[in-house]
């Protein structure tokens, strides 16, 4: 199996990196979307998630679709060489069946296929995956992450889609010298030497793995007083969002960031802290408003809800 580079050694990519934590502490929250810059390390991230769930011993893969898949391969079909060698009528799994109990992971997300798309929100949406084809009927739970990534400049994600991940991060290239010296030289040591990478950061992997286990283990006994669902909704409201999805989003996202830290309540400052991922994606976006701006938008508007200053 291919060494992944190590989740701790990704410089920068703050909100993408705690996103996916969430999502690895409650699984509830609805997956991670990730538009921004090419070459920024998305996919890079993403899949390391995979390296830091086997060390904190949670079996949860993390499953890519490719882009130009086919329905077959994400669905599952026919078992052709049992058909013909011995005429049994078998399932042969696809992508959702490897992707159970895990994280889904779309790069380019924004150029898959519509029709993908819609099979996709069908089984995200009942948590089941119908195979009815070529005289075959099989079914099988297909509860998952998903998690997507693509360039914006490449092609708009559709709304439905969009709006299925629980939270959406944007990802820019990182201007500071330092650390764009420092990316290079630990890639290059990666690519050198995965094995020397794994070991420098062993530590620091245990150690965050450690914090996952104990706030999975604890997430659901975390307390979220009625102030803070309160404070949730008004927040949703005060940013025009449409629908229930994205208090429900806040909540336990707010809870998730809360069992981190290891705290056993839930407090408005989690609001805060997950209010722009949990939101960006599900406000009213004026004409020609980027990533960036709606975010600070929903920022803005959660310091003042919460009567707080220093927005930034």
């Amino acid at each position: 199996m291919r060494t992944q580079f190590p989740f701790t050694a990704i410089l920068g990519q703050e909100g993408l990196k705690h996103s996916l934590l969430l999502n690895a502490v409650d699984p509830g929250i609805g997956g991670v979307l990730a538009m921004g810059d090419r070459g920024t390390a998305k996919s890079t991230t993403v899949r390391a998630l995979a390296g830091l769930l086997d060390a904190a011993s949670i079996d949860a893969p993390v499953v890519d679709l490719p882009l130009g898949a086919s329905e077959d391969r994400l669905l599952g079909s026919l078992d052709v060489d049992a058909a013909l060698a011995r005429g049994e009528v078998h399932f042969r799994p696809g992508l959702l069946q490897d992707a159970h109990g895990g994280f889904l992971y779309i790069d380019e997300v924004n150029l898959l296929d519509d029709y993908l798309v819609d099979l996709l929100l069908d089984v995200a949406a009942s948590g089941v995956n119908r195979v009815e084809r070529d005289g075959l009927s099989y079914q099988h739970d297909a509860r998952f992450v998903l998690v997507g990534s693509g360039n914006p400049e490449e092609g708009e994600l559709r709304p439905q889609l969009e709006d299925r991940f629980g939270l959406s991060t944007h990802v820019s290239t990182i201007r500071d010298v330092t650390v764009r010296t420092e990316i290079v030289r630990r890639r290059l040591a990666f690519d050198a030497d995965p094995g020397v990478m794994s070991r420098e950061f062993a530590t620091h992997q245990q150690e965050l793995a450690a914090t996952i286990t104990r706030a999975r283990e604890t997430v659901s006994n975390v307390a979220i007083p009625e102030r803070v669902s309160e404070a949730a909704v008004q927040l949703c409201v005060e940013c025009g969002v449409i629908g229930h999805r994205a208090e429900i989003v806040l909540v336990r996202a707010a809870r998730a960031a809360a069992a981190l830290r290891g705290r056993t309540e839930a407090t408005t400052r989690d609001i805060l802290t997950v209010a722009v991922p949990a939101l960006r994606h599900r406000v009213t976006r004026e004409p020609f408003e980027n990533p960036t701006t709606s975010g600070a938008r929903v920022h803005n508007i959660a310091m003042r809800t919460f009567g707080l200053h220093n927005a930034a």
